[in-house]
């Protein structure tokens, strides 16, 4: 079977750190007391494996495909975007109880953030998208029960909507779709990644005339021409990928312990 034989392969005399030391550093660095984010979010540390840590999984989703690869990388702890608990998660039987075993057996901690990982002014994925696109003079943007989930950008020379799109499919290395409701030059730019299509009119109220998020449903279509806004969508999962890949670079760099981002895209 492989998942043993890469585990003993990957961890033989490599380095480990505690698991409590790692969580102590997310949580100080994330700050989800600071956040009022959905009940099923439940950030922090969600599986508690025997207290090591040699090496380091990231990934958006904390799924059963997801920990299955994570286990053959070699990781004793996956970092995650969008966790465990979403919603009534009992009983615990067919796929939800092989992902408990999994975790078990193979000693995997699972560890997730979700808004907080969204708004975070260096390791967010708006902040991180945003410097991914060359886009400076960052501040907070999108404002949500008291958080700021994004970042707005003020560009000193106007930018091609065309261009910036292009920027887009060229670091999210995919398809990206344009509403074309606003002006062929971007100036302020806002990034709230996800799923914040919906939410376009208040991206309009906090003053920036171009939109970038992961999706939206089709009547923001007519919405944008409306409310004369542009709005790029790249996909909620591809926009999403970036939070976790700061977060697991930091504590790599910080605590010696190796990375691997596992990709398991939804193409959604």
């Amino acid at each position: 079977m492989l998942f043993p034989v890469v585990r003993t392969w990957l961890a033989g005399d490599m380095k480990s750190v505690a698991l409590s030391a790692l969580v102590r550093h997310c949580d100080a660095r994330l700050k989800p007391e600071s956040f009022v984010d959905y009940d099923g979010a439940v950030n922090g540390l969600q599986f508690e494996n025997r207290g090591r840590v040699h090496r380091i999984a990231a990934a958006v989703d904390g799924t059963l495909t997801v920990a299955r690869q994570a286990v053959a990388a070699g990781a004793d702890l996956l970092l995650v975007h969008h966790g465990l608990f979403w919603g009534k998660t009992v009983p615990w039987t067919g796929r939800r109880a092989e992902l408990l075993r999994l975790l078990v057996e193979y000693d995997l901690a699972v560890y997730s953030q979700h808004l907080p990982l969204d708004g975070h002014s260096e390791l967010g994925n708006a902040a991180q998208l945003a410097r991914a696109l060359s886009l400076k003079r960052q501040r907070p943007f999108f404002e949500r029960k008291g958080s700021h989930l994004g970042v707005q950008a003020t560009l000193t020379r106007p930018l091609a909507r065309d261009e910036l799109r292009a920027r887009l499919v060229a670091v999210l290395g995919g398809p990206v779709t344009l509403l074309p409701g606003g002006g062929e030059m971007c100036r302020r730019i806002g990034i709230c990644t996800g799923g914040a299509g919906a939410e376009l009119l208040q991206a309009q109220r906090e003053g920036v005339d171009t939109f970038i998020t992961g999706e939206g449903p089709h009547w923001t279509h007519a919405l944008a021409e409306e409310a004369g806004i542009n709005v790029l969508y790249g996909g909620h999962y591809a926009t999403e990928t970036f939070g976790v890949k700061a977060l697991a670079a930091e504590l790599a760099r910080k605590f010696g312990v190796p990375w691997v981002f596992v990709d398991h895209p939804s193409g959604l």
